[in-house]
């Protein structure tokens, strides 16, 4: 079992400080933004291209909510993607900092990705998106259509092709995030784009983010995976304890805020048989991310409104004033 953990913020080796002093003279990094409408595949494509699972993945939409910064390292390249969460027409205080958080990607980036679920023709959704990379200045924007192995080759020209006339991008690409079919491809693109520069993180690091937080999107991920309609929309995770123990067993304590006292019952489960569920799926994953056995403790309480609430936003880590114009 690879113990992902120590990739985060591993320590620096005293000869990696040297690293850019042999460098290639072409050698290439910078920050790739990956934007896009929910549940187009941007978290599956930066999965497929760390090789593990960083971000969490369910098929349904809004499953990232904030910005998460994955690190590529090759001989010839350091690419730093920052996944965002889905643009979309926010409801509630959460929505407004979530689609902040996308917009605000777009002036640090040096490369723009925009996906689209390639399964569907575009949607309305899709031009909100497009409007946003029509007036993006700077960077240049790549479409990429994904999931194009759920649709015929014909199919998707179909779909498309009007779509990437009425705007302009400097490339576009077809892949299967999923699969990994054309991800190469784009990848290449994606460095070719990139200007030269130094390394700005170690080379075996793969994310900036701590792993308590990395523990609480991973319990988050099984209730957007077990819950249904509004419920799992409406829960939040706070690692409140998160340390290895001297028997070699890492204790998590996590609560769950839900909105509603009917919301709680839902995640609870008759008998308790939901969260312990959640729980144990949670574990998993937690075993796989860490390398160790893994004891993990859930909370279920009410937090009426927590997503309207800008004091409990700033304390999930949350800035109430991104979402201000």
């Amino acid at each position: 079992m690879d113990d992902l953990s120590s990739l985060l913020n591993p320590e620096v080796d005293p000869a990696d400080l040297m690293l850019n002093e042999d460098l290639p003279s072409d050698h290439r990094s910078g920050f790739v933004a990956l934007v896009g409408k929910p549940n187009v595949g941007k978290s599956t494509l930066l999965n497929t291209w760390l090789g593990t699972k960083l971000a969490p993945v369910s098929p349904k939409p809004q499953t990232t909510r904030s910005r998460l910064l994955g690190i590529l390292t090759r001989d010839d390249a350091q690419v730093i993607f920052v996944d965002t969460p889905g643009i979309h027409d926010p409801r509630h205080k959460l929505g407004e900092l979530m689609v902040a958080t996308a917009r605000n990607s777009l002036s640090e980036a040096d490369v723009i990705l925009f996906l689209v679920d390639g399964a569907f023709p575009p949607t309305q959704g899709d031009e909100r998106v497009a409007e946003l990379m029509d007036a993006a200045q700077g960077a240049p924007v790549l479409l990429v259509i994904n999931k194009r192995d759920l649709v015929t080759g014909g199919q998707l020209h179909d779909n498309w092709a009007p779509f990437v006339a009425d705007h302009s991008y400097a490339q576009s690409f077809s892949i299967s995030a999923l699969e990994g079919d054309g991800c190469d491809e784009l990848l290449g693109a994606v460095i070719e784009a990139l200007p030269f520069g130094p390394r700005f993180f170690p080379a075996n690091q793969i994310s900036d983010i701590k792993e308590r937080v990395i523990a609480a999107e991973l319990v988050r991920e099984q209730l957007m995976r077990h819950l249904d309609e509004e419920v799992p929309h409406a829960t939040a995770v706070v690692v409140d304890e998160y340390k290895r123990r001297a028997d070699d067993k890492l204790f998590v304590a996590a609560t769950i805020y839900v909105e509603k006292d009917s919301q709680k019952g839902i995640v609870i489960g008759s008998g308790g048989r939901m969260v312990k569920r959640i729980g144990s799926e949670a574990r998993r994953e937690l075993e796989r991310f860490t390398g160790q056995h893994v004891f993990l403790e859930l909370w279920v309480k009410v937090r009426k409104n927590w997503r309207r609430n800008e004091r409990f936003l700033r304390q999930l880590g949350y800035d109430p004033a991104a979402g201000k114009s």
